[in-house]
């Protein structure tokens, strides 16, 4: 059965929201929610501070003054595009103005903006992301969206290869879209589409790539995806790390840091570049990878020590890598949670009130003390470190 309207949707029960469909003729249906937050709700799967867009037959500057006339702020933030962002009180809203192509060369089509929304739908690229709803909360839905969303359906609007030739971006969203809405089940014509375009798509910015690869690489589950991904050159996979990353996920693993340690550790300096990744979730999937290491050769202490709760999440990455019976995995996380980690409680200060001069020896006897901190779990005093150096 499909729903003909949004009911108890949050944001579409908010004042502001309202406020600003008031503003901009919504009551008429000129104004009208689309997309993600449409598509999340109608299924139950809104994500918290999901984004709002509206789509308008409205122009840009007329969008502008409406909101001022009612008091709510509103910033050009792509306007060449009739793209104008309204903000009132904690409220946030994307609104852009119909559109329909005029001259189509990929993601550089000329559009002009008009008051068709079949013609706007035609523009989207799956029939899941071009829905619609009304202030009241019933939907519009042009092209049968609402059915394949409920089917899990990720099937592109009109013809797959033209869609694609638009934008390449596409060929990543099929393959996310497929594992969040999906169930990693990936419509046939839309499939051939992706791997008919997966040697061409180099144009295509390495942020925007990173980005889409990043979202999927959080969701609950993507390792078929990834494994297919693979087979058609649009990810590189380590060996053993589909399997590694079944397991992972039926343990309840959804980090995209962890996840990037198990692709390949030693390609994360690779994968930056490639994917334009921050230097922070880097730096987080390599401690992870790290102390994965460290723990599958069962140095839990040390793996605690040196890196924090990033070995929690390592602990998951070696249970899967390895293949740990759930049993060890839970003996070794119990062993985690007991040890009472602290910092070395003895520095290169204490050795120099001793008459140590720093250098080479001094670096070489801070490491013995903290073998035997990290050796005696965190138990050790003082005293007793510095009797291994000055006995």
């Amino acid at each position: 059965m499909i729903p003909d309207r949004l009911d108890g949707a949050e944001w579409l029960d908010r004042p502001e929201v309202q406020a600003i469909f008031a503003a901009l003729d919504g009551s008429a249906g000129k104004t009208r929610a689309v997309g993600g937050v449409v598509r999340d709700s109608l299924i139950g799967r809104m994500r918290e501070h999901a984004d709002i867009d509206m789509a308008t037959e409205l122009l840009p500057v007329a969008v502008m003054q409406r909101a001022k006339a009612a008091g709510i702020n509103a910033y050009p933030t792509g306007i060449e595009h009739g793209t104008v962002t309204l903000r009132l009180d904690e409220t946030s809203v994307e609104v852009t103005t119909l559109r329909q192509d005029v001259v189509t060369n990929g993601r550089h089509a000329e559009v002009a903006f008009g008051t068709d929304w079949v013609a706007d739908a035609a523009r989207r690229d799956f029939t899941l992301n071009a829905l619609y709803c009304f202030a009241d909360g019933r939907l519009f839905d042009p092209l049968g969206g609402a059915g394949d969303l409920i089917n899990g359906r990720v099937r592109f609007i009109g013809d797959a290869t033209q869609r694609i030739a638009e934008d390449g971006l596409r060929v990543y969203r099929f393959f996310r879209f497929s594992a969040s809405h999906g169930g990693e089940q990936f419509d046939p014509e839309g499939l051939a589409a992706c791997q008919g375009a997966a040697d061409e798509l180099d144009h295509i910015s390495r942020e925007r790539v990173g980005a889409e690869m990043l979202r999927m690489l959080a969701l609950p589950r993507v390792a078929t995806t990834l494994a297919l991904m693979d087979r058609l050159g649009l990810v590189r996979l380590a060996p053993g790390a589909v399997p590694a990353l079944q397991r992972y996920e039926a343990l309840g693993g959804q980090s995209a840091a962890a996840r990037l340690a198990m692709l390949g550790r030693d390609d994360l300096a690779q994968r930056q570049a490639d994917w334009r990744l921050s230097k922070a979730l880097v730096g987080h999937a390599e401690r992870i990878a790290e102390s994965s290491a460290l723990l599958r050769r069962g140095d839990v202490g040390w793996a605690a020590y040196r890196f924090g709760e990033d070995a929690v999440e390592g602990l998951a990455v070696a249970a899967a890598e390895e293949g740990w019976p759930r049993e060890q995995l839970a003996e070794l996380a119990r062993d985690m949670g007991r040890l009472p980690v602290a910092p070395l409680p003895v520095g290169g200060a204490d050795l120099e009130a001793r008459g140590m001069k720093p250098g080479p020896d001094m670096g070489a006897a801070l490491a013995i003390m903290e073998r035997a901190w990290v050796e005696s779990e965190f138990s050790a005093s003082k005293d007793a470190l510095l009797e291994r150096i000055f006995h």
